[in-house]
């Protein structure tokens, strides 16, 4: 009779969403950190588009996410994270709460020279009490501001995490979502606490 540790442990699959605003890097982060070749919704920008998508900031962007960016990355033995990169742009907005839905939390991307952009993520998650870190990616490795400059200019509540990153490393796109990982369990945490303990 087999050992009881050597039964096949069944990972717990758990849904983070990357989101953020247009050209912030999270179709960069999906396809940096998945262990397995990433579903990319990529398509070529085209004339259609001007007027429409905002390309402030980014006018050497030639190409958009049109419906999502989806990959997989195992934490450990009992646990795995599929990962949806949500598209930027407001003409696709009406996906995002499908996309929401089922997820444990979410990562909000910014780009310091474009904050404004990460208001509307922002405000969705905090509307459906989803949890979530910002994770600043730090174009050509310089940011400019601190964490925790970044997390006073977007009026962040004291216990939404803010973290430096740079998208295109592994490892640093793996510790932002293990921040995640961590505001959703201290959420939790204090939503089970008992009354007597907040």
């Amino acid at each position: 009779m087999p050992s009881a540790s050597s039964e096949p442990v069944m990972p717990t699959a758990l849904k983070i969403l990357i989101a953020g605003g247009f050209g912030v890097g999270k179709t960069t982060m999906v396809g940096s950190v998945s262990e397995v070749p990433p579903l990319q919704t990529e398509e070529r920008m085209t004339e259609a588009s001007l007027g429409i998508d905002d390309l402030a900031g980014v006018e050497g962007k030639t190409s958009t996410t049109v419906a999502m960016d989806f990959g997989r990355i195992t934490i450990g033995p009992e646990l795995v994270l599929y990962l949806f990169g949500t598209p930027g742009q407001d003409r696709f907005w009406f996906m995002w709460d499908d996309l929401a839905m089922g997820s444990l939390g979410a990562v909000v991307l910014a780009d310091t020279r474009r904050l404004e952009t990460s208001f509307a993520s922002i405000d969705f998650f905090e509307e459906r009490g989803i949890p979530f870190a910002v994770a600043v990616n730090c174009f050509h490795g310089h940011c400019g501001c601190s964490a925790e400059q970044v997390k006073a200019a977007l009026d962040l509540d004291a216990d939404t995490p803010v973290v430096l990153c740079d998208v295109r490393d592994r490892d640093s796109s793996k510790h932002v979502l293990l921040t995640v990982l961590e505001a959703a369990r201290a959420r939790a945490t204090a939503h089970h606490a008992p009354a007597s303990s907040r």
